[in-house]
């Protein structure tokens, strides 16, 4: 059990029967030298963010998440199946809505890492930082130098971001799972 001044960014507890991810929280001195925690919590099976006031006294389970090692197969309408890391029959399928923005960063033969609450597979992590191939890029023209030299790039799965005018097709670039950002070219 975690009290109210142990809630700090990055644990997990359980609210309502479900996993919830800290992703920012303050503390805050209400009148007569008692302090609140004021919490962003976001669920980690389906994504949902809310707000969430812990007053002194108040305490809550810590959930007790287990991670495994997976690799993504292939995805359908909608359905993305990945395999156990040393046991390719062994699958599991997750819908685009519970991988939100993940989607984006998935290629085949991907390892990624299993978050399991109560033996049941709720969602996966992906890397920081991924390499992918560019697709699409279109010609880096010089001339106002007052913008930034940027332009955007499609990359193999679709993924579009902007990135520094050198980079062209065929290119591969590491792109930040967390920010969706462009952060160098791989040789």
């Amino acid at each position: 059990m975690l009290k109210h001044n142990e809630i700090k960014k990055g644990k997990v507890i359980i609210l309502r029967e479900d996993p919830y991810e800290i992703t920012k929280h303050s503390h805050v001195v209400k009148g007569r030298g008692k302090s609140v925690v004021q919490a962003e919590l976001k669920n980690i099976r389906t994504g949902a963010v809310l707000q969430k006031t812990f007053h002194p006294g108040e305490e809550v389970e810590e959930a007790d998440l287990e991670k495994r090692s997976a690799v993504f197969v292939y995805s359908h309408k909608g359905e993305y199946v990945f395999h156990e890391e040393n046991n390719p029959s062994s699958r599991f399928k997750l819908d685009e809505g519970v991988l939100g923005e993940r989607v984006n960063y998935l290629k085949e033969k991907a390892p990624v890492t299993t978050l399991l609450f109560g033996e049941k597979i709720i969602n996966v992590l992906l890397p920081i930082k991924i390499s992918l191939q560019v697709e699409e890029a279109p010609p880096g023209v010089k001339g106002n130098r007052s913008e930034g030299g940027t332009k955007v790039v499609t990359l193999e799965t679709g993924k579009k971001i902007d990135a520094p005018l050198f980079i062209k097709e065929k290119d591969t670039v590491e792109v930040n799972t967390d920010t969706g950002e462009y952060v160098r070219r791989v040789q």
